[in-house]
């Protein structure tokens, strides 16, 4: 079906910026469906901890791609890829426009541009770097990107050495960098992309992260994260919000002082939300309400 007068609309931005509410309400507007693109938020065990959408909310819109896996399902981003592809193709069918709502850049750009033929993990090279990070210090890896690939070090997850370790096997492999394979190949798309990134005054988006971060454990994050330390050792686990607890957990740290370590991360995620956005220049930079008001005129 040719879907070359429909439209994506990308809702995108940091955490806590207030993406959430503001899809759904465009999506009532539009009449339309909303597909996730916060990898964080695909599992259905990681409820409070992500900020998952209440039933409510979900029940307001068809959501896509939102508790659909759990901890221990293999995933990857050119599966959400084609996933993602083929949900649009069949909703472009009855609607204009869909909207796709996250900060997960990486899968943002996948669904929007395609994911590159990076080379296949070499088993021995993996191994390696596998047992760098096991000697327990994630910074001789960081070293060794900001290196190779300074501009990826800038904004990869400094928390996440799966991507780190990831990227250097790229690197290491073909002697480019991890950011220059990245852009090499885009695919094209038969629909159009409209890209927004949601801003706020850094102090409000502070301020609105250390209030969540409150609400959170209000709502019962310590027992959440607690009914899944057994599994801490899953990637999906190694997200902020559970892994402070579970250093809590283990004795390193008090429980405030762990939620404030929360907050510090959840705020660190942020500014490399925001740097991964603002070098993609199809974005425009808007505040929640003023597109809010684009599409109430």
């Amino acid at each position: 079906m040719a879907t070359k007068d429909k439209t994506l609309l990308v809702i995108a931005g940091p955490t806590a910026v207030g993406k959430t509410a503001l899809s759904i309400e465009l999506a009532k507007i539009l009449d339309t469906c909303i597909l996730s693109a916060d990898s964080r938020q695909f599992y259905k065990e990681l409820k409070i901890g992500t900020a998952t959408p209440s039933q409510k909310e979900l029940s307001e819109v068809q959501h896509y791609f939102m508790g659909h896996l759990s901890i221990h399902d293999y995933y990857n981003v050119s599966m959400y890829e084609n996933q993602a592809l083929e949900i649009l193709h069949e909703k472009f069918k009855h609607h204009d426009t869909v909207i796709a709502c996250g900060g997960s850049g990486l899968y943002i750009d996948t669904l929007c541009h395609g994911i590159d033929n990076l080379p296949d993990p070499d088993p021995t090279l993996r191994k390696h770097l596998n047992s760098l990070y096991l000697q327990g210090d994630i910074n001789i890896l960081l070293n060794q990107l900001k290196e190779l690939d300074p501009e990826y070090y800038l904004i990869v997850d400094k928390n996440n050495p799966k991507r780190i370790m990831r990227a250097l096997e790229v690197c290491l492999q073909t002697n480019q960098t991890y950011t220059s394979m990245r852009k090499s190949q885009e695919k094209l798309r038969d629909f159009h992309m409209l890209k927004y990134c949601l801003t706020l005054p850094r102090e409000i988006l502070y301020q609105r992260i250390n209030e969540r971060t409150d609400q959170m454990m209000v709502s019962g994050l310590l027992e959440e994260a607690k009914a899944l330390y057994d599994y801490r050792h899953l990637n999906a686990l190694n997200t902020v919000g559970y892994k402070e607890l579970f250093d809590f957990f283990d004795g390193k740290y008090s429980l405030d002082e762990s939620i404030e370590k929360i907050k510090t991360h959840t705020r660190r995620y942020a500014k490399r939300q925001i740097t991964w956005f603002k070098r993609d220049e199809s974005y425009q930079a808007i505040s929640p309400q003023e597109l809010r008001e684009k599409y109430l005129s």
